[in-house]
């Protein structure tokens, strides 16, 4: 079977989102569905790092825009919730693995509110019938009310946000949630000056093993130092690895 990029369709609640399949040199492989951040998209430098170094360790990986966001249909404003997120990503899951390109050993990568997405999607992804084997989590948050220098001024992208958007669509509190989650991989910069990193200590604190947690020392919400994106370059791909051994060790 050789390398291959394949772009996707498919439908949340309504909403057609697209995405790209990326599928390693051998035959059914272990999957990985990303979540990009609040106002990031499939093409997020996290993702696209990720889409290279999966598929070289024999790993699929699909990145894809939420509804509102990139190439996918919806308003920002008027269709982001952790919720809808969180539809949208069981929806990704179900897609991909109906197209039997993969096996069902299937783990997530977040980041920032797609680490969010993430841990709210966990125990609904464990009662589907895949083999859940581990999330990768990068400054994600899970008390909304902790999250700092929130962005509404306008952008590129999108128009001004109002206070009301956060206040009606993004309050949330999912630490409970936390307590699901096993062989977790967790980043997070000391210096986040938009999530605090006290996030990432109430995840690892509740999670269960295997977990592991990295802090950066001075490193920032978006990981721009080029010492922090080499450590997880080489921690996340090893991660994955091991989870997905792990998982099918204990399958019968």
């Amino acid at each position: 079977m050789e390398k291959s990029i394949q772009d996707i369709e498919f439908m949340s609640q309504g909403f057609r989102l697209k995405g790209v399949l990326h599928l390693p040199e051998t035959e059914n492989p272990p999957l990985v569905v990303g979540s990009h951040g609040l106002e990031g998209s499939k093409e997020s430098a996290k993702q696209k790092i990720l889409a290279r170094l999966l598929v070289e360790n024999r790993i699929a990986f699909f990145r894809f825009d939420h509804r509102g966001c990139g190439e996918s249909q919806g308003e920002f404003i008027k269709d982001t919730s952790l919720e809808k997120r969180t539809i949208d990503y069981l929806a990704a899951v179900r897609h991909v693995l109906g197209l039997n390109r993969t096996r069902r050993d299937v783990a997530l990568f977040g980041s920032s509110m797609g680490g969010a997405t993430c841990i709210n999607a966990w125990e609904r992804l464990a009662l589907m019938d895949i083999r859940l084997c581990g999330a990768v989590l990068c400054a994600s948050p899970v008390k909304s009310r902790s999250i700092q220098n929130i962005p509404t001024k306008a952008n590129e992208n999108r128009p001004a946000l109002p206070l009301s958007f956060f206040e009606e669509n993004l309050l949330f509190n999912i630490l409970d949630k936390a307590a699901s989650l096993s062989h977790v991989l967790i980043f997070h910069g000391d210096a986040d000056k938009t999530v605090p990193v006290s996030n990432a200590h109430e995840i690892f604190v509740l999670a269960k093993e295997p977990k592991r947690l990295i802090i950066q020392k001075g490193g920032d919400h978006q990981m721009r130092s080029g010492k922090d994106q080499a450590r997880f370059e080489k921690e996340t791909p090893a991660w994955y690895l091991r989870c997905f051994r792990h998982t099918r060790k204990m399958t019968p």
